[in-house]
C-alpha cells in the first residue's frame, strides 16, 4: 500500500466510531501525514474521548505544523484528563510554540496536580525564557519532586533579572512555608542577609528544620552580638539534630564558650555527635577533655562522632592528646583513622613538644607505608616534621606502591642547597623522571622545581634531565605537562645550570 493511500486509509480511520481506532488513526496521520492533513489533528481536539484527544496533540507534535496547533494546543493544555494535558505540553514545546495564549497555558500548568505536567510546564517556560506565573514558580521550590524544584530553581535563576521575579523570591524567603522557603533563602545571594535580618531572627523558631537550617547558616557569618545570642539561644532549645549540628559547627568555630553544654548534650546523637566533638575541641580543654576522650576511647559512639573527637583532640592539643591518637593510628575503621591523621597533622602543625617529635615520626612514617586508604592525609600529617626525613627518604628510595613514592618525594623540600641530604633529594628526583606511575612524576618534577627556584643547580651528567622533561612536556597528564614546561622555562631562561653543586 503506497503512502497516498495508507493516508487515505486513515482520514477515513479518524472518522470511524470506534474511539480505538480514531486515536491510532491520528497517530499515523502525525507519522505520515503532511501539512494539510494538520486541520484534521486539530479539529480531534473536541473528541469525547481523552485518548483520542492526546492523540491528536501527539499528532500534532509529530507533524510538525507549528501553525496548526496554535490555537488547539494551548486548549488542550487545559484539558481536564492529565494524559491529555501531558501530551499537549510537550506538543507545545517540540512545536516551538510561544505567545500570550501558550504562555498563559503553561502558567497554569504549574500548580497541575501531575508532577509530569509540571516538569512538561518548567520545560516549556524554560525554552521560552519567561517565568510565567512568578507565584506558582516560586511555590514549586517547595516540590517534593527533585525534578520539578529542581526546574524551578534554575527557571528562577534564569529569569533572576526580572523584577518580579525577584521580588517573588524575597517573598518568600520571608514569609514561604516549608522548603520552598528554605530553597528561597538558600538561592539568595549573601548580600541579602542584612535586609533579610529580622526575618532571619524570627525564622531561627520555625517549625520546618529546613528553614531553621538556612537561617542559622546565614546567621553565623553576621558579626553582630544581638545576632551571636539569638543564634545561641537558639542552640540551648533545639531539638532537631541537623539544626544542632549546623548552629554547632558554626557557633564552635567562632569559639563560643555558649555551646560547650549543649554540645556534650549532643555528642551521643549521630548527626549532630561530630559537629558536637568538633565545638569542644575549641572549648574550654578542662571542660570539654574528659568528654572527647569518652567519645574517642567509646566504640558505643558512631564511627564519625569518634573521629572528628579525634580531630578536637589534636585542635585541643592537650598533653596526653599525642599518646592518646598514637594508640588509636591504627584501628581498623577507615572513618577513625582519617580523625586521627587529621589531630596527629594539626598537632605537628601547631608544634610538637620535644619529646613528642621522634614517636610521632616513627608512627606517620610507618603508617605511610601501610595504610593505603589514607596515603595523602597521611602525608599531611607528615608535612614540616623534620624528624621524619630520614624515614622519608627510606620510601622514596624503596616504597611498596607508587602512591606512596609519590608522597614520600612530595615530603623532601629541595630547597636548601647547601645541604647535602637535600642534593642526594635532587638525585633522587632525577631519578623518578621515568616513573611509571604519574604521581611519582609529577611530584619528583616539583621537587625539582622546589629546587630551582631556591638557587641549586642539577649535578654533573644530568643532561639527559632535558631530553626528558621535553618528554615529560608531552605527557598525556595536563597537570604533569604543566608541570614540566614550568621547568623548562627555568632551565630555557638560564636560571637552572647543570654545573656542580
Amino acid at each position: 500500500m503506497g503512502e497516498d493511500h495508507q493516508i487515505a486509509f486513515l482520514l477515513r480511520e479518524s472518522a470511524q466510531p470506534d474511539s480505538e481506532r480514531r486515536a491510532a488513526a491520528l497517530k499515523g496521520l502525525g507519522r505520515i501525514g503532511r501539512a494539510e492533513h494538520a486541520r484534521v489533528l486539530a479539529e480531534a481536539a473536541d473528541d469525547p474521548d481523552p485518548a483520542v484527544r492526546a492523540a491528536a496533540a501527539q499528532g500534532l507534535a509529530r507533524l510538525g505544523v507549528p501553525e496548526a496547533g496554535e490555537e488547539a494546543l494551548p486548549l488542550l493544555m487545559g484539558d481536564a484528563d492529565p494524559g491529555v494535558r501531558r501530551r499537549a505540553s510537550v506538543a507545545a514545546t517540540r512545536l516551538g510554540l510561544g505567545g500570550p495564549a501558550v504562555t498563559r497555558a503553561f502558567a497554569r500548568l504549574l500548580a497541575d496536580p501531575d508532577h509530569h505536567v509540571r516538569i512538561n510546564a518548567l520545560d516549556g517556560l524554560s525554552v521560552l525564557g519567561v517565568p510565567g506565573d512568578v507565584t506558582a514558580l516560586a511555590a514549586l521550590l517547595g516540590d517534593p519532586d527533585p525534578a520539578v524544584w529542581g526546574r524551578a530553581r534554575t527557571l528562577l535563576y534564569r529569569c533572576g533579572e526580572d523584577p518580579a521575579v525577584r521580588a517573588e523570591v524575597v517573598r518568600t524567603a520571608r514569609q514561604g512555608t516549608g522548603t520552598a522557603r528554605a530553597r528561597a533563602l538558600e538561592g539568595l545571594p549573601e548580600r541579602c542577609t542584612e535586609r533579610l535580618l529580622d526575618s532571619l531572627l524570627t525564622a531561627l523558631h520555625d517549625p520546618s528544620p529546613a528553614v531553621r537550617i538556612q537561617a542559622a547558616r546565614r546567621l553565623l557569618p553576621v558579626e553582630q552580638q544581638q545576632v551571636q545570642d539569638k543564634l545561641a539561644a537558639a542552640l540551648r532549645t533545639e531539638e532537631h539534630p541537623e539544626v544542632t549540628a549546623g548552629l554547632l559547627w558554626g557557633l564552635g568555630g567562632r569559639g563560643d564558650d555558649r555551646v560547650t553544654g549543649p554540645a556534650v548534650r549532643w555528642l551521643r546523637d549521630p548527626v549532630a555527635g561530630p559537629s558536637a566533638a568538633r565545638a569542644l575541641g575549641t572549648a574550654d580543654p578542662g571542660t570539654a577533655a574528659p568528654h572527647l576522650r569518652t567519645a574517642l576511647t567509646d566504640k558505643t559512639f558512631s564511627p564519625h562522632t569518634r573521629a572528628a573527637a579525634a580531630a578536637a583532640v589534636g585542635t585541643a592539643g592537650r598533653w596526653d592528646a599525642v599518646w592518646l591518637l598514637l594508640s588509636l593510628l591504627d584501628d581498623p575503621d577507615d572513618v577513625i583513622r582519617a580523625g586521627v591523621l587529621d589531630g596527629l597533622g594539626t598537632l605537628v602543625e601547631n608544634g610538637l613538644r620535644p619529646w613528642e617529635r621522634h614517636p610521632v615520626a616513627w608512627a606517620l612514617t610507618g603508617h605511610l607505608a601501610t595504610d593505603d586508604r589514607h596515603t595523602w592525609r597521611t602525608r599531611n600529617a607528615l608535612d614540616g616534621l623534620t624528624q621524619a626525613l630520614p624515614d622519608v627518604r627510606r620510601l622514596a628510595d624503596n616504597a611498596p606502591s607508587g602512591e606512596v613514592l609519590a608522597a614520600a618525594l612530595s615530603l623532601l623540600d629541595g630547597d636548601d642547597p647547601s645541604d647535602e641530604h637535600t642534593r642526594h633529594d635532587v638525585r633522587r628526583f632525577l631519578l623518578r623522571l621515568d616513573d611509571p606511575h604519574e604521581p611519582v612524576r609529577y611530584e619528583a618534577v616539583l621537587g625539582l622545581e622546589r629546587w630551582t627556584e631556591a638557587g641549586g643547580s642539577l649535578p654533573p651528567g644530568s643532561e639527559m634531565a632535558r631530553c626528558r622533561l621535553a618528554a615529560l612536556t608531552e605527557d598525556a597528564s595536563p597537570r604533569l605537562r604543566q608541570a614540566a614546561t614550568r621547568l623548562r622555562g627555568l632551565l630555557d631562561t638560564g636560571l637552572l645550570d647543570t654545573g656542580p653543586t
